[in-house]
């Protein structure tokens, strides 16, 4: 089959201009006010583009979804393409006076730019090319943004899976690799809440009568980030604990993360949390686990998927490798439930989650073009 998309006229000048609304609306994912206003404007966007736009309300305490059918003659008789992105991030609101949008040369800076506004927007920017130019895509295309991606999806697993059980393949815009890659499958993730109790006494005047819970928090992470090894990862990247300085702490509370790249070595390593204890008989511990995502590992659907990406690709004038990742996205839902699903599709950058956060310039055409060829032909 040709590929007329592949020949659209994608321009990045035009692409980091319109991106750069979405970059400065800033989505904290715990700021449910700030991800509606995000999701209103690619809203608005979608609904620019002709597509039947819903906004499904959000609940347990996160910002709504956005759902988008753009009109195909084969709508309800085949399935279709889901396209799938969250549009929340890690930063919160107030970033954009650290982070500010900038552009120096080849890099463009912003909050949530590279995780993953970036690749939502050329994602649209491929659909729209498509529609100017009358180029059908095989199958019917459905987008969906999501809110708490970055939080492990509590509140939208259930959409995700229900909505992608009605497609055929679902297409994930996270970042690129750092080769360019994209990714065919991820590691299985969960989340552990912990909370250390302690006994409360004056720091000053009756100090030994304590118990800090913070002591015995500092004791446990050193244990838990000890267990890490070649098959799993342990970390611990929340703490709250205190609220006087001159009190020995009652309660400490942390979050911590495990990763594997087999379901088999998370389950151990859910087993070992769970298990933890006290160091002592005077303090407690209560380990609950939090949400999980399960290990996505590629079929042969999915690496004739990328096949037909890398093929693309090659005829644009660059190449993709295939890899399986870290990092939890939506694609871990899709991909274990069985559903053809490429991850990684997005754009080219760095720095995720901090506040050096980017995307390359010269990334944007060439992965435009590639999300647009896969929608015609796949």
């Amino acid at each position: 089959m040709t590929e007329p998309a592949l020949d659209l006229p994608f321009d990045a000048e035009t692409i980091v201009a319109g991106l750069r609304a979405w970059v400065e609306c800033e989505s904290p994912t715990f700021d449910a006010a700030a991800v509606a206003r995000m999701m209103d404007l690619a809203a608005r966007d979608l609904a620019l583009l002709g597509a039947q736009v819903e906004v499904i309300p959000g609940r347990m305490g996160y910002g709504p979804c956005v759902r988008a059918s753009f009109p195909h003659s084969d709508r309800g008789r085949v399935p279709g393409v889901l396209v799938m992105g969250h549009l929340d991030t890690v930063h919160p609101v107030g970033t954009i006076g650290t982070l500010a949008w900038k552009r120096e040369g080849n890099r463009v800076y912003g909050p949530g730019i590279f995780d993953m506004k970036g690749g939502n927007f050329i994602a649209l920017e491929a659909i729209r090319q498509l529609l100017r130019a009358g180029i059908a895509t095989k199958r019917p295309v459905t987008v969906l943004f999501t809110p708490d991606e970055e939080v492990g999806s509590p509140s939208t697993r259930d959409l995700i899976e229900a909505e992608a059980s009605r497609h055929a393949i679902v297409l994930v815009p996270e970042p690129a690799r750092p080769d360019g890659g994209v990714v065919t499958g991820r590691y299985a993730i969960a989340r552990f809440n912990l909370r250390a109790v302690g006994k409360p006494s004056h720091a000053g005047a009756r100090l030994a009568d304590g118990r800090s819970a913070i002591r015995e928090m500092c004791r446990q992470v050193v244990a838990i980030e000890a267990m890490t090894s070649d098959d799993v990862t342990y970390s611990v990247g929340v703490i709250h604990g205190g609220q006087w300085v001159n009190c020995v702490a009652t309660y400490c509370d942390a979050e911590s993360l495990s990763m594997a790249k087999r379901q088999a070595d998370l389950d151990e390593a859910v087993e070992k949390m769970l298990a933890l204890r006290p160091t002592g008989n005077d303090v407690q511990l209560i380990v609950t686990r939090g949400v999980t995502r399960p290990v996505w590992e590629p079929d042969e659907k999915v690496m004739a998927l990328y096949a037909t990406a890398r093929g693309i690709a090659n005829r644009i004038g660059f190449d993709i490798t295939s890899q399986s990742s870290g990092g939890g996205s939506d694609g871990n839902f899709t991909g274990a439930m069985g559903i053809t699903t490429l991850d990684g599709l997005g754009v080219g950058g760095a720095g995720a989650h901090t506040l050096e956060e980017h995307i390359t310039v010269e990334s944007l055409v060439p992965r435009a073009k590639l999300l647009a060829g896969l929608l015609q032909v796949v």
